[in-house]
């Protein structure tokens, strides 16, 4: 590999990392299991042994992380809210310490998403684009004229948290009717339990986007009541932004026109806009590997992706 960045993919559940070149291409992929005990230094040392794995011998040009948030950015303190034994944890700085003299650069995870679909997924060849993620939560990032949006914390690109029904579900932010509050897995789990699906199960959003694929009635509504909740949310988006292309991925992306259908009907009932109604909407084409993708390019595309140390 000509250029070798070492990208690491912080999450509640696993943690990833590979190598990858200044094409976009990942190397050495491998991944682990989030340790989920109180012990904030083995679940760093559980990092630092996969990060030992997959960089090896390999003369690595920098270090680009993605991590769930909240943090304080760009310093890389990380409280990620599905890690609970990492509250302030210095991230970036145990990082910097352990690869001396190397651009060492971290953001939200969902950001890294967003600029890995921007780079060479989805969004490629757009200047506009809204990365999303709807998984266990909705996150997403925002690239406009070409570059990354940090706003003045870090957070902008915070599409989880717009409101689409001000009367809705409560939201784990403390808000109500929040997007992330409708549309994320377990909030619509728990809303096609209530309406008799699976009742007294222990089940999750992959069952239930299987039920949808599989033409459970109640499930198909929950993704029906999910799509419509994503195309409010990115019809203000587009209002606000004038966006080029929206890319989704996540679990729930994965169930197609069961998602995408209500999307577009509640995204072009609400766009009337003409420069807003130009917006698409597409699958992310990334996969899993688009966290890596975008935290390397923090690393080989500062120029796009990269304010936190100017």
């Amino acid at each position: 590999m000509d250029v070798c960045v070492l990208a690491v993919d912080v999450g509640g559940t696993k943690m990833a990392a590979g190598l990858v070149d200044g094409a976009g291409r990942v190397a050495g992929f491998a991944r682990v299991a989030t340790p989920s005990g109180p012990d904030a230094e083995a679940l760093w040392r559980a990092l630092a042994g996969l990060l030992d794995e997959v960089a090896g011998d390999a003369e690595i040009t920098g270090v680009g992380v993605g991590c769930g948030g909240p943090m304080v950015w760009p310093a890389g303190e990380v409280s990620p809210l599905n890690i609970p034994s990492w509250r302030g944890f210095p991230l970036r700085a145990r990082l910097a310490g352990r690869y001396p003299g190397l651009p060492v650069r971290l953001h939200n995870d969902a950001i890294c998403v967003a600029v890995g679909e921007h780079w060479r997924g989805a969004g490629r060849g757009h200047r506009n684009v809204l990365g999303m993620v709807v998984s266990t939560g909705v996150g997403g990032g925002l690239i406009l004229d070409d570059r990354l949006i940090d706003g003045g914390t870090g957070n902008a690109g915070h599409i989880g948290h717009v409101v689409v029904d001000p009367d809705g579900p409560p939201c784990v932010c403390g808000g109500r009717g929040c997007l992330e509050a409708v549309a994320r897995g377990p909030g619509l789990v728990a809303w096609a339990q209530d309406q008799g699906w699976r009742t007294g199960e222990s089940v999750t959003g992959v069952d239930l986007a299987a039920d949808a694929v599989a033409d459970d009635p109640v499930a198909r509504a929950a993704m029906d009541r999910a799509g419509r909740a994503l195309g409010v949310a990115i019809a203000s988006a587009a209002h606000l932004c004038d966006l080029d292309v929206v890319t989704i991925g996540g679990g729930l992306a994965q169930t197609g026109a069961l998602l995408f259908d209500p999307l577009e009907q509640a995204l072009r009932a609400h766009a009337r806009m003409a420069f807003a109604d130009r917006v698409r909407v597409v699958p992310a084409a990334l996969g899993q590997q688009a966290g890596l993708v975008g935290a390397a390019a923090l690393v080989l595309h500062p120029a796009h992706y990269w304010r936190g140390d100017g």
